[in-house]
């Protein structure tokens, strides 16, 4: 009898990236996180409808971290209990994990932002999030020429293949 191949129930892949975070910063480490969300906000993710270009993490008094400025579109089919796009959400974290992060942030210079905005196997929303520090302005431009040159290396090498 022949196995019958299964397909994910996830056909649409969700993986919304921040393009922008590694040219402007440095990685250091790396964190996977859950968002505690409402229902129309991880509907509208599901659709492919939010945005982490230009957001940040960022603490409150009592410890607990927050993404800032991440735009998630309203559902369309949503009523008047639709969400704020642009409300902070509670990032879900061990409590380790926060105080490491948190020792972190206070360093001059260090930030935590988000890299990228998926739904995992299981259907929830995971943000994994990363301390970086920022470049400055010759960093990125030497960045950009490093890349120049692996391009060029690459073109010439396929040329002798």
């Amino acid at each position: 009898m022949a196995k019958k191949n299964k397909q994910s129930p996830f056909k649409n892949h969700i993986d919304i990236r921040n393009k922008k975070a590694r040219f402007d910063y440095d990685i250091l480490e790396k964190y996977e996180a859950g968002i505690q969300l409402t229902g129309t906000e991880i509907k509208a993710i599901r659709m492919g409808k939010a945005s982490i270009a230009e957001s940040y993490c960022e603490f409150n008094d009592r410890g607990e971290l927050f993404v800032t400025n991440m735009y998630i579109k309203e559902y369309d089919y949503g009523t008047h209990y639709n969400h704020n796009p642009k409300r902070q959400r509670k990032l879900l974290l061990h409590k380790k994990q926060l105080r490491k992060l948190r020792q972190m942030a206070a360093t001059k210079g260090i930030t935590i932002i988000p890299l990228r905005l998926y739904i995992n196997k299981k259907g929830l929303a995971k943000m994994e999030i990363a301390v970086a520090r920022g470049r400055k302005k010759y960093d990125k431009r030497q960045v950009l020429r490093e890349r120049d040159i692996a391009r060029e290396l690459d073109r010439e090498r396929k040329k002798y293949i």
